[in-house]
């Protein structure tokens, strides 16, 4: 009888401890990113744009849980991005479930392109998958940095490791000590040619600078960190943007 109590007793507490850590464990998020080219001489009109007809129906949608977050951002410095919105959400499946219903219900308000896409007619679309930071879970700074890089694809597990050990003390550090507002690590999912993104936000540009140059300097040193190195040649070449991060809702 006692060995079938033991036995009771083990069989009842495991899916507990299971449910327990499954509870611990972080949920997952994704990040659907659209990335517009535009006309420079109009883009500022884009903006009004997207303030007045999407901002209201993606703030709600975040209000109501439809997504868990999103946002628009623009061009400062970089290549020939000139503007990005995002939405996120805890899987793949809710970003593009999302994207539809934001669409519905944008039909069903009545808002119209109002002239978005002669200002922005084309773009890139990216999934990326949050893998370490807090870019999410936290309101970010106004002035944003975007580091896009070419990875090898066969050394990208690897390159998340180096990132949690080596990079993520330092950058929460950074954080911590109110030099950065947010930073993050993100993995592809879909999309072109970039593999990895970076991302650093500060109040302002040159506070977001002066961090970076510092956390580089912690980083890297002299050259002589072979774990840095080896991160340098698994994503071997990347973009760099800074971007103002005009509106957000978390």
């Amino acid at each position: 009888m006692k060995l079938a109590a033991a036995v009771s007793i083990l069989a009842l507490a495991a899916p507990l401890a299971l449910a327990a850590q499954e509870a611990e464990k972080p949920a997952e998020s994704y990040i659907y990113a659209t990335y517009f080219y535009c006309n420079t001489a109009t883009q500022e009109q884009a903006d009004e744009l997207i303030m007045k007809n999407t901002a209201p129906i993606y703030d709600a949608a975040v209000a109501d849980g439809t997504i868990t977050r999103w946002g628009w951002l623009a061009h400062h410095t970089g290549g020939k991005w000139r503007r990005v919105q995002y939405h996120a959400s805890n899987s793949v499946e809710g970003l593009l479930t999302a994207q539809e219903t934001l669409q519905d219900r944008s039909e069903a308000a009545g808002v119209s392109n109002d002239g978005f896409a002669q200002r922005c007619g084309a773009h890139d679309d990216y999934i990326w998958k949050v893998e370490a930071g807090n870019p999410l879970q936290v309101e970010r700074g106004k002035a944003g940095l975007s580091v896009y890089e070419v990875c090898d694809t066969n050394r990208e597990e690897r390159a998340l490791e180096i990132v949690k050990t080596l990079f993520a003390p330092v950058l929460d550090k950074a954080v911590a000590d109110g030099k950065l507002t947010s930073w993050g690590w993100n993995s592809h999912v879909l999309g072109g040619e970039y593999r990895a993104l970076q991302l650093m936000t500060a109040k302002d540009f040159p506070s977001l600078m002066k961090a970076r140059a510092e956390i580089i300097e912690t980083i890297y040193g002299d050259g002589d960190n072979a774990v840095a190195n080896e991160y340098s040649e698994i994503c071997g070449s990347h973009a760099d943007y800074l971007w103002e991060i005009q509106h957000e809702k978390p």
